[in-house]
């Protein structure tokens, strides 16, 4: 699905993010503690698509895949200081898979991204502003595969500071600190190009 292709449900409506978390299939684990978090979350937040729900909100993020299927694309955030996916805020969009596709678009500079899946990993996390800026809070993100086309041309925004191609092999590379949530995403996404 591209940007175009995505209907514009209610904004602020939770109803469309509880239906995602609850036909997600993810493994035991810190996946499902993570769906069953966000749940709980929403139930207990009407304004978790708010960025002004403090404690937390909602987010939506991708793993970027080339058109190949072996590639992902990761950046090096400005403000957290840290390779990871793109992604963002849902800044009251409940349509998390548009989220996370305008913001890949946005920090990769990628023309004609798209999501080809339901979602394929949540995680909850808390954010960090490395620069102070921004209370710590949490983020519970509901993470979509996106394919990019054929010879894609990545070009890095003001939230990151580097843009890296990395195959599966590159996942456990100490220099690149990916945490356990980002790869489980990469894992996950991976396994449906394969």
């Amino acid at each position: 699905m591209s940007l175009s292709d995505l209907d514009s449900p209610e904004v602020g409506d939770t109803g469309a993010v509880v239906d995602a978390l609850e036909c997600l299939e993810v493994p035991r684990g810190e996946a499902e503690n993570a769906r069953l978090r966000t749940l709980a979350f929403v139930a207990d937040h009407p304004d978790a698509l708010h960025r002004s729900c403090v404690r937390g909100h909602l987010t939506g993020s991708a793993w970027v895949i080339d058109h190949t299927g072996t590639r992902g694309l990761i950046l090096f955030h400005t403000k957290i200081r840290r390779w990871l996916q793109p992604g963002g805020h849902a800044d009251a969009d409940p349509d998390l898979a548009r989220v996370a596709l305008r913001e890949a678009t946005e920090e990769t500079g990628i023309e004609g991204l798209e999501v080809w899946t339901a979602p394929v990993d949540v995680d909850v996390h808390t954010f960090v502003d490395s620069r102070g800026r921004e209370p710590e809070h949490l983020h519970f993100d509901l993470r979509f595969a996106v394919r990019a086309p054929a010879g894609a041309l990545e070009r890095g925004n003001h939230e990151s500071e580097a843009l890296r191609w990395i195959t599966a092999a590159d996942l456990d590379d100490p220099e690149l600190a990916l945490d356990a949530g980002t790869v489980r995403l990469a894992r996950a996404a991976w396994s449906l190009s394969a």
